[in-house]
């Protein structure tokens, strides 16, 4: 066998070859390995910030879920009320359907009275014209802190019908103004089933209605039926008119106040309506408004109901 002589340093070209293919196929996995390394590194960055966006959506939706309830609602609304007025606010009542029993969400406001010490300063004022709107900004999947209605200003004023700084929150807004008051049957409901939500319980400084007075208010009611009643639109809350006559009867009839579900149920007991299948259908609504809000044969039967609602108020204006 010839053996070839080699100088020291050298290489044979077959063993170059195959000592570069080794750095070349070393270099190739190791730019493999990288890019798995990359690439689990990057995935395991991913799926932390999934988890973390969504352990964030879920505490939201936890915390809205939380709050949207009727009860925590109006537990977070007089809390923000409180931090607004501080040492100022003296009372706040809830009345109207809520201290009747009788929400009805989808059909129900939520009203509110509050009662200050003093005048609302400038900077109150407007932190609480707003307050609606910012609860709502913060939990934007409640369903209850647009209905939130009713006035903010000193118990003088209030007692006494006087001029003072006075928030209000109504249905199609809010506004700064000079002067809230009770109609007959609010202060009657205040003062017979009103709650007191914070502060103290001062309703025995508040005058109870006359007679007199509620006959006035249901007066007042049946004029507005006769003149904005005649028609009736495609809502739900049209159906309203029934019940707020039957609410009326009751009232002559026993002196007393009643919620209005309840006030339906009477006056078809008692065959005061004219045609019981009627009422019979507006209690059922009132019952379960949002079932019937959006229903197309609801709305069209409510956009028909103001002949009903005129022959209604015969009965009242022949009682009255």
């Amino acid at each position: 066998m010839l053996l070839l002589p080699i100088k020291e340093g050298c290489f044979l070209p077959e063993t170059g070859a195959i000592v570069l293919g080794s750095i070349i196929l070393c270099v190739f996995w190791i730019m493999i390995l990288y890019a798995i390394i990359k690439s689990a590194v990057r995935n395991a960055i991913l799926e932390a910030d999934y988890i973390r966006e969504n352990t964030r959506i879920k505490r939201e939706k936890n915390k809205i879920e939380k709050i949207n309830n009727l009860q925590s609602s109006i537990d977070l609304m007089i809390k923000r009320i409180k931090d607004i007025l501080g040492e100022n606010m003296l009372s706040v009542y809830l009345y109207g359907s809520v201290s009747l029993g009788d929400f009805r969400l989808g059909w129900s406001d939520i009203d509110i009275l509050c009662l200050c010490k003093s005048t609302i300063t400038d900077e109150q004022a407007n932190k609480l014209l707003n307050l609606r709107q910012v609860l709502l900004a913060e939990y934007p999947g409640n369903s209850y802190f647009r209905l939130f209605e009713g006035g903010f200003l000193t118990e003088e004023a209030f007692i006494n019908k006087t001029t003072d700084r006075v928030v209000y929150w109504g249905t199609s807004g809010q506004k700064i103004t000079d002067s809230y008051y009770f109609d007959a049957f609010s202060m009657a409901e205040l003062k017979d089933y009103g709650m007191v939500s914070c502060g103290e319980d001062r309703r025995k400084l508040f005058a109870y209605p006359t007679r007199e007075e509620l006959t006035e208010d249901i007066k007042r009611l049946y004029d507005s039926v006769r003149k904005n009643a005649q028609t009736t639109q495609k809502n739900i809350s049209n159906a309203g008119w029934m019940l707020d006559i039957a609410r009326c009867l009751y009232t002559l009839k026993t002196g007393n106040i009643i919620a209005k579900t309840a006030s339906g149920e009477w006056v078809i007991e008692n065959k005061l309506v004219p045609d019981i299948k009627i009422m019979e259908r507006v209690v059922k609504i009132r019952k379960n408004p949002n079932k019937f809000k959006q229903d197309k044969k609801t709305l069209d039967w409510v956009a028909a109901l103001g002949p009903h609602i005129q022959k209604f108020a015969d009965v009242l204006n022949m009682r009255s």
